[in-house]
């Protein structure tokens, strides 16, 4: 009986043993389960790049492959794979899991091609091997003509990059950081208040090449975006004519604050006295266009034979706006203060939005009151790219009816008159939502102080330094 008690106790734990095996087996054949992953055919003449490469600069973005005949297994990612030709990138397999039939492999492409040319991936998968290839351009041949988008800005803005020395690359391309996002100012202080490089230290290709990135992200309405942005550089130019206060176009800058690519974030800084854009691209898309600021002094100026009014639409969009207003909203909307400058200043590292709104509330307007609303928000938003600028216009249309306005001064101001608005020092306004805040003031000027001369700033409570 002792015996018969012995052999079941060994069976019972040779039996627990071969259950645990078993389980255990189980398992790890359940979390490798890409050598089950097959496919037919790897399709490489198909495979696209997300990104241009130039030689010698930073690459970061995506190749995707074709393939056919997937059998819907999963995949891990892969380990790295070296070019071959151009040398200094990689390839990597990004996880993930097959379709039943045709679908497409993603692998991340990084590093710093060595010279221009061919980098070759030799890609093996689902038992298939094939190479694919990726063309790095010389900074004289990059063509960025057929890309658009954020791919077209970021395409510019390497063929940019790789037009400068290793000292100048090291000058424009910083740490994408709180510290680094704030350093912009409405003043003529030059690179000691931004960061980058200064359009007067760049030969004329380096030149090109910068205002060809900046083209590509701003809007291209005739007195908006680049067009805008040109004309208020002009306007330091015609103010060097007539003061020594280090007014002048070479003063303005250009700055990138991570690597520009079209997978990671990076923000596109360019500016100087009178204007500064911020624009935040995350994942190949605008995430943030803010903080931004216009200013203009003289209003309307006449250099080298050109009548230049870079600011007009943005007065007149606001003048329209406070003119639509009956005098009972007039007066919901105006209050007390006075006010010298914007209150969101450029560059502040303590000033914060304020929590009370002010003013009329939008929904309380007529529908006509409410239209002119969003328009006077238009020609800051359309500062930016016009797929971009859609997108944030959708975003502040949606929240209108909880959008304030509020004003101040303007004392010769009446309803169904915009000429009588801002005509005179400290006559100010402000568009206050749950996201948007615009300010828009008129200031006694500094170089002519017999005119006035404006200053604006464009904000968003949800997105500024897109969160940093």
């Amino acid at each position: 009986m002792k015996k018969l008690k012995l052999i079941v106790s060994i069976a019972m734990i040779l039996l627990i043993s071969i259950s645990v095996f078993v389980a255990c087996s189980k398992s790890d054949d359940d979390s490798s389960s890409s050598s089950s992953a097959s496919v037919t055919a790897l399709t490489s003449g198909s495979a696209v790049f997300s990104a241009t490469a130039v030689i010698n600069i930073a690459y970061s973005g995506t190749a995707t492959l074709p393939y056919t005949g997937g059998n819907g297994a999963t995949y891990s990612a892969g380990t790295a794979v070296s070019s071959t030709g151009v040398t200094g990138l990689t390839a990597t397999l990004v996880a993930g899991t097959l379709a039943n039939g045709a679908g497409n492999l993603t692998y991340t492409i990084t590093g710093t091609p060595t010279s221009s040319g061919t980098a070759s991936f030799v890609i093996t998968f689902g038992g298939k091997t094939v190479t694919i290839t990726l063309t790095v351009n010389s900074a004289a041949t990059a063509d960025c003509s057929s890309a658009t988008g954020v791919a077209k800005v970021v395409c510019l803005a390497n063929a940019f990059l790789a037009t400068l020395t290793t000292t100048q690359q090291s000058s424009v391309v910083l740490t994408l950081n709180l510290t680094n996002a704030k350093r912009w100012s409405n003043l003529p202080c030059g690179l000691s208040c931004r960061n980058g490089l200064a359009f007067s230290s760049l030969t004329s290709a380096q030149l090109t090449a910068a205002k060809a990135v900046i083209a590509a992200a701003s809007g291209t309405g005739t007195e908006e975006g680049y067009n805008e942005f040109i004309a208020i550089n002009t306007a330091d130019d015609y103010l060097g004519t007539l003061s020594s206060g280090g007014y002048s176009s070479g003063y303005y800058v250009i700055a990138f604050l991570g690597t520009p690519s079209t997978t990671g974030k990076w923000q596109l800084q360019f500016g100087g006295h009178h204007y500064a854009q911020n624009i935040t691209y995350n994942a190949g898309a605008v995430v943030s266009t803010t903080p931004s600021h216009q200013g203009i002094e003289p209003t309307t100026f006449t250099y080298n034979g050109t009548t230049y009014s870079p600011m007009a639409a943005e007065k007149a969009a606001m003048a329209a706006m406070l003119a639509s207003f009956t005098t009972a909203e007039l007066a919901s909307a105006k209050i007390s203060s006075t006010f010298s400058d914007v209150t969101m200043v450029p560059g502040s590292t303590t000033n914060t939005f304020p929590t009370t709104k002010l003013g009329v509330k939008v929904s309380t307007l007529s529908s006509a009151a409410q239209a002119k609303v969003l328009a006077a928000m238009a020609p800051w938003i359309e500062d930016l790219d016009p797929t971009s600028a859609a997108a944030f216009t959708t975003l502040y249309s949606n929240a209108l009816a909880d959008t304030y306005v509020t004003y101040a001064s303007n004392s010769n101001g009446v309803s169904g008159n915009a000429s009588s608005f801002f005509t005179a020092n400290t006559d100010y306004v402000r568009i206050d939502g749950p996201r948007v805040w615009i300010e828009f003031i008129c200031q006694t000027g500094v170089v002519v102080p017999n005119q006035i001369h404006y200053h604006s700033v464009y904000r968003d409570h949800t997105s500024d330094y897109v969160g940093l």
